[in-house]
């Protein structure tokens, strides 16, 4: 299965709900839809990892080139529901210490707010 992206507006943010696999053929497009959301202004992105089956050292390298261009356009990026071997990659990669991550799409937008 390949990657799938559904986006969307919630409470004042983008949210990307990703779905499938994020790895090494999935990731240039994953970056480009980032980066034209970024374009059209959006500066509070949530990632919504739920239905993320797979993500490789590629896909974890496209969130972070997202997270730094969000950031210096004073920006903020947020993931949530990640579970399974998603998960585990990103407390190993520990890209759960400088991101924030939250268990819901909810709390991540509530958090986000704040």
């Amino acid at each position: 299965m390949s990657m799938k992206i559904i986006v969307y507006q919630e409470k004042g943010f983008l949210v990307m709900q990703v779905e499938g696999r994020l790895d090494i053929a999935a990731a240039p497009d994953f970056e480009r839809q980032c980066a034209a959301a970024m374009e059209q202004g959006q500066t509070k992105i949530v990632l919504d990892f739920g239905k993320l089956e797979y993500i490789s050292s590629a896909g974890l390298r496209s969130i972070l080139a997202v997270a730094k261009k969000l950031k210096s356009g004073g920006g903020v990026l947020s993931l949530c529901g990640l579970s399974g071997l998603v998960k585990e990659v990103f407390d190993l990669s520990g890209f759960d210490t400088f991101l924030p991550v939250h268990p819901g799409l909810e709390q991540a937008l509530t958090e986000g707010s704040k």
